[in-house]
Formats: C-alpha cells, structure tokens, sequence
C-alpha cells in the first residue's frame, strides 16, 4: 500500500471515528438535557440516567467503542497532518474544492487541540468523579452526579469556557461533517445543497444544546 492509499485509509477511518462520534452527542445531549427540569425531577431523572450508563454491559461496551474512537480520530488527525507536512503537500484539513478555504477549514488542528483538551478537562470532572472520586449519594443511594455537575456549574469561568468550546466544537463539526461526506463518497453535487444545510444544522443544534445547559444551570440553578 504506497502513501497515498494509507492517506486516503486513514481518512476513512477519521470520517467514520467522527461520524461514530457525531452520533454519540446526540445521545449524550439527550441524555444532559434532563438537567433542564425542574431540580427535583432532574436530579432523580439524571442520576437514574447516569448508573444505567455506568451499570449496563451493552452500554460498556459501547462507552469502550467511543474511547478508542475519540482517541483514533485524534492520532489518525495527527498522523495525517504529519504525514502531508513531510511530504510537502497540502494539509489535510485545507479544502481545495472552493475558491478559498474557510477559516475553521484551515485551523482545524488548533480547533482539534481546543476540544481534546476540553474533553481531557471534562472526563476528570466528570467521568473520573464518578468513576473514582468520594461521591455524595440522592435520597435514593445513588451517586449524585448531578449535584457535582449543578456545583461545577456554578463557576462563571467554567461555564464560559464550556460555552467557547462549543463554539469551536461548532466550527470543528461543520468541516468534519462535509468532509467526511466528500471522503465517504457522498458529497455528490446533487446532494451537496441538502447536506451543508443538513450540516449547519446538525453542528448548531448540538452546540447550541450543549452551550444552553451550564448557561441555564449557573443562572437559574
């Protein structure tokens, strides 16, 4: 398999990590958005949400499938940055199909960078608390992860931050979304109007629900 084949292996293997990925937050949205309700109902809600997550094999199984996803995307991002940086060509993520690339087409690393860290920070707030850390427990003896979520809320820099993220996250899905169309050979010209519309609204809709929730926690919780 000579460069090029590896190239264009790798970026089918970003396009389907990412489109894995894409699917995911959607369900992890729905799954937050529980934290919207009124506080009684959204901590017996989430917190019963949170141990089936924790507590079910299939859901294990799957939560290890997007492990290895998120940390594929990333290395397969890297490597193939690399691998065009050495050979001289064009970086990956520049899209040669419009008159001009857009600017979050030609930063894509540093937006890459901004969410890993933000997933790094997230994990340990979160994933790492509940996994590992003193938890206080609901009236039920579950783990109250949503008192911890409620209280990290609470700090206006954290919410901020969150909401910057989302917004790099944005940008990051809009690219990704139409690239991996392109890479999956299903950008065609008759379908590409549908799928950037499709595209926007999917990345806004996401971001826009993740960014609303720690805005509304801070300041009606």
């Amino acid at each position: 398999m000579n460069w090029m084949e590896r190239t264009l292996s790798r970026k089918n293997l970003m396009a389907l990590t990412g489109l894995f990925l894409c699917f995911f937050l959607v369900i992890h949205l729905l799954g937050n958005l529980q934290l919207l309700l009124p506080a009684g109902e959204a901590q017996l809600q989430f917190n019963a949400y949170s141990k089936l997550l924790s507590g079910n094999i299939f859901i294990k199984i799957i939560s290890f499938v997007l492990y290895a996803s998120i940390i594929a995307h990333a290395v397969y991002a890297l490597v193939i940055t690399l691998k065009n940086k050495r050979a001289g060509g064009t970086p990956y993520h520049y899209d040669q199909r419009g008159a001009a690339s857009k600017w979050y087409s030609r930063n894509m690393g540093i937006l890459g960078t901004i969410i890993l860290i933000f997933l790094i920070i997230h994990f340990k707030d979160f994933w790492y608390q509940y996994k590992f850390g003193q938890m206080p427990v609901d009236a039920h003896g579950q783990k109250d992860l949503y008192t911890l979520v409620v209280t990290v809320y609470q700090e206006g820099w954290y919410v901020a931050v969150y909401v910057l993220c989302m917004v790099a996250l944005c940008y990051h899905l809009l690219h990704g979304f139409f690239s991996a169309a392109r890479t999956l050979g299903v950008y065609h010209p008759r379908y590409a109007r549908g799928i950037r519309i499709f595209g926007w609204i999917f990345s806004i809709a996401i971001c826009a629900g993740f960014a609303l929730i720690p805005v509304y926690v801070h300041f009606l919780k």
